[in-house]
């Protein structure tokens, strides 16, 4: 256990960051293998894995109800300096994951294809999202104990292990991808089949090392059979904060779908231009959402403890070094967007679409750095509901308007974009006074001056 309640936030931010990132980073490289050679086998393959890569933010909703609460309520109690709860909290975690990795599996099977033609742009595109799908939902049940395991260990103020086991599964997934979907060396071409298949079995190897490091060397918090029996006390405290930044993340799923749904006229080309600029995207993402995750279980260990002013200058620092880290990404992606889709693709209109949607979505860099720091200072407060009240005012500004526009005559791609970019600036605004109006009803005020930085 690492005591987050001393010493300079910044500093804390950024040595919590910097391993977190560099987990990203290969998550990244990973990401952008994967592309490519999906990439290779043409633009309904890219399109296919785009749209079923979409339900992946429904998985991420259900693994941020565990990952959220595990991080607010153990890294409280690491706080207030009490083992025993946060080895409570811990073990009933691994319990809900198990639960949550069950829905995953059924639900993905029964529902997958239905949902998919709603969306896909024509049926060779179904057909790739479905294939993909069937083996990569087995890889994404298995995310809840990933995601319990290693959201425990860092409101603990551990991060590195986790680090470790990402980098190790990407280096392990880079390896599978070519061989796997492209049929490199003694590996079957197996297409969009082995990169879903790929993914699975790095996932699989990753929770196995990570459950073997806790029985080795974790002490803090344990498995603990004995703490197994099921805590609908503590589930209801454990979903009261994890439900509503599921939601958070089901809104994303929700946004996602509905830009497929709305470029869909526009053909294969056009989901698939918008498939690579979301994934590089995502990738520029990383070092800013990797400040958000040190970012809460800093503020829950300095809240647990009582300790507002840290609690009020580590959301400072945090905002302040996200919104530096994206002002650079937004510099960089005004330059020559297109040389990087291009690098996936020589479809010049696959290309075009995901230039200029990279081109101008990066406008709004600096305001989703500032909504992903906000929802870090939600978790670590134990309070997500304000997080998904900004996320939902972001899809009321988004979808009517962009309904609106598809439905002229003159409805042209580009528009879904501006129309984004103005949804996630209120957003932004809107979660920076939440995060005033917590600070107002959950902290003490004799100590604000001391906290606000020059």
């Amino acid at each position: 256990m690492k005591d987050l309640t001393q010493g300079s936030t910044r500093k804390i931010i950024i040595s919590m960051a910097v391993p977190v990132a560099a987990g990203m980073i290969f998550q990244t490289l990973y990401l952008l293998v994967d592309l490519y050679f999906v990439a290779a086998l043409g633009e309904d393959s890219v399109a296919g894995v785009g749209t079923a890569g979409t339900l992946l933010f429904m998985i991420m909703a259900l693994t941020q109800v565990l990952g959220v609460s595990a991080v607010a309520l153990i890294s409280q109690a690491v706080g207030r300096k009490d083992q025993d709860e946060a080895n409570l909290i811990f073990n009933q975690s691994l319990i809900l994951s198990g639960i949550f990795a069950l829905i995953t599996l059924v639900g993905g099977y029964l529902f997958a294809r239905p949902y998919l033609a709603t969306i896909a742009a024509d049926e060779a595109s179904l057909e790739e999202g479905v294939i993909f799908l069937k083996w990569f939902l087995p890889g994404m049940a298995l995310q809840f104990a990933m995601m319990a395991m290693a959201s425990s260990l860092r409101a603990t103020g551990i991060v590195k292990p986790a680090m470790i086991v990402q980098v190790i599964t990407v280096v392990l997934n880079t390896i599978l991808a070519p061989v796997l979907i492209a049929g490199w060396g003694p590996g079957p071409a197996l297409g969009v089949m082995g990169a879903g298949l790929a993914s699975t079995i790095s996932i699989t190897v990753g929770v196995l090392m990570l459950a073997l490091y806790f029985f080795k060397f974790e002490k803090y918090v344990s498995f603990n059979t004995k703490l197994w029996r099921p805590r609908f006390d503590i589930w209801r405290r454990m979903l009261d904060i994890g439900l509503p930044a599921g939601g958070e993340m089901l809104l994303l799923f929700v946004y996602f779908s509905v830009v497929y749904w709305l470029i869909q006229d526009f053909g294969a080309s056009a989901q698939a231009g918008f498939s690579i600029g979301g994934r590089i995207m995502q990738s520029i993402f990383m070092p800013t959402m990797a400040i958000a995750f040190a970012v809460g279980p800093i503020i829950g260990q300095n809240f647990g403890a009582g300790l507002s002013s840290r609690v009020r200058e580590t959301c400072y620092n945090g905002m302040m070094l996200s919104t530096a880290v994206m002002f650079v990404t937004t510099i960089f992606m005004q330059w020559q967007p297109e040389l990087m889709v291009a690098f996936f693709t020589d479809d010049p209109e696959v290309i075009a679409v995901g230039a200029v949607f990279l081109q101008l979505i990066s406008l709004n860099f600096i305001a989703q750095g500032i909504v992903f720091t906000a929802s870090g200072v939600f978790q670590g407060l134990g309070n997500t509901r304000p997080a998904l009240m900004s996320s939902g005012v972001r899809l009321l500004i988004f979808i009517p308007t962009a309904v609106y526009f598809k439905n002229q005559p003159d409805f042209a791609i580009n528009q879904v974009w501006y129309i984004s970019i103005v949804s996630v600036t209120v957003q932004a605004i809107v979660s920076f006074l939440l995060v005033r109006r917590e600070f107002a009803a959950k902290l003490s005020k004799d100590d604000v001056e001391q906290a606000t930085p020059a």
